[in-house]
């Protein structure tokens, strides 16, 4: 018997409410720079704070030590799905999240637009955060121009700001190909080539998706500053066993950008649709407590923030959050976390392979005597350093969802 059956064999149902709040990118780096501190640890956070002296702290290690997760992986394993068992195209996620069907043999990719110089070199990967007004033109543009690639129907969809997703609907295609994105500025736009395998199917993905390019980047020569787009996360949608199979409990998203809301459909979450903000979220889930057991809640601009570089800001994010805190805590759930899906150090301006910190409350949680919820402060709780696939386990644990194992 391996470990997921044990725990399904011993899996109890009862009338707790579960909630997983994700401070998207929270952890970060003390430097020297910033008074070693960290944004976490300069905001003002007088709500978590007052939670923290109830609970217990840890650090989570997103995938393994030492490996930078994507926003894919970092919140499958945060759902308790092994990311390295459970690969998922970033491609499918948004598309899922922006309320697109998709159907078998469909290939969805995760894109946004970017500056290129007259050379063809990447100098503004997300082309200013355009808003999300000219994306909508942009991809109407696109749209209008291209539906078709000889027997493939090509579907695009915009997103929030910059993001958009294209999906390639035809006979024959699978995925995953490499990513149309240099990851950084001051190179070309790399051709997507086939990653695991050189089968037919993969070969055709490639060439419809350098066709694509091949139509899409002439219609927006000449705009500024949107004059060409990169593509992520090139793949099919894959079998996954969902939330309420895995767990016995029925799962909400609350969330606001598209990703996020695709991650959890993907696992079989109800999308609840609507906020537009933190305050908006923590209103939700208030509103459809009694209607779900699981509770995912995501907080975007710690990530944002992160990956500008920005510190002040990460650090108001953070503040923000705090603020609008009391709202979920009037009908607080039996089990609550405080994490983030992975770390994004200001000095590094992405992700990064740093354990998130964590912070999990409930009536059986026990009290770390700790003042705050930092780093700091994780480093030294009683939950230590684990992976963050175990994190729903100890939210179980914490619910009573647990038979005793053996006599």
């Amino acid at each position: 018997m391996n470990l997921d059956a044990l725990y399904s064999e011993l899996t109890l149902k009862n009338d707790t409410k579960l909630a997983l709040v994700v401070l998207d990118g929270v952890g970060d780096v003390a430097i020297k720079e910033n008074n070693y501190m960290t944004p976490l640890e300069a905001a003002k956070t007088p709500n978590m704070d007052a939670l923290t002296r109830d609970g217990a702290q840890g650090r989570m290690t997103p995938i393994a030590p030492g490996i930078t997760p994507g926003s894919g992986p970092g919140h499958l394993a945060l759902f308790g799905y092994d990311p390295i068992e459970y690969q998922v195209g970033r491609g499918v996620i948004e598309a899922l999240g922006l309320g697109i069907d998709l159907k078998p043999g469909d290939v969805a990719a995760r894109a946004n637009f970017c500056t290129i110089d007259n050379e063809g070199i990447v100098t503004d990967r997300r082309a200013g955060r355009i808003p999300t007004e000219l994306c909508e033109e942009l991809c109407e543009k696109l749209s209008n121009e291209i539906k078709n690639i000889d027997d493939t129907e090509v579907i695009i969809k915009p997103g929030k700001g910059h993001r958009f997703v294209v999906v390639f609907r035809g006979k024959g295609m699978e995925g995953p190909l490499s990513d149309a994105d240099p990851h950084r500025e001051g190179l070309p736009i790399p051709k997507p080539a086939p990653v695991a395998s050189k089968s037919v199917k993969v070969k055709k993905t490639a060439k419809m998706v350098a066709a694509f390019y091949e139509k899409a980047l002439p219609l927006l020569a000449g705009a500024s500053p949107a004059n060409a787009f990169l593509m992520r996360g090139i793949a099919h949608q894959p079998e996954i066993p969902t939330f309420e199979e895995r767990y016995g409990m029925r799962a909400a998203c609350i969330a606001v950008y598209p990703m996020y809301k695709g991650l959890a459909q993907l696992v079989g979450m109800t999308k609840i649709e609507g906020a537009q903000n933190i305050e908006d979220e923590f209103r939700q889930y208030k509103a459809e407590r009694d209607n779900y057991d699981f509770f995912f809640i995501h907080f975007k601009p710690t990530d944002m923030y992160g990956e500008d570089g920005n510190f002040e800001a990460k650090r108001k994010a953070i503040e923000e959050f705090d603020a609008a805190l009391p709202i979920l805590l009037e009908n607080k759930p039996d089990v609550l976390v405080i994490t983030g899906d992975h770390s994004t150090p200001c000095v590094i301006k992405g992700h990064s392979w740093h354990p998130e910190p964590v912070l999990l409350v409930s009536p059986y949680s026990g009290s770390d005597k700790l003042e705050r919820f930092t780093e700091t402060g994780s480093n030294l709780g009683s939950l230590g350093v684990f992976d963050a696939k175990y994190l729903l386990r100890l939210m179980q644990a914490n619910a009573k969802r647990f038979d005793k194992f053996g006599a």
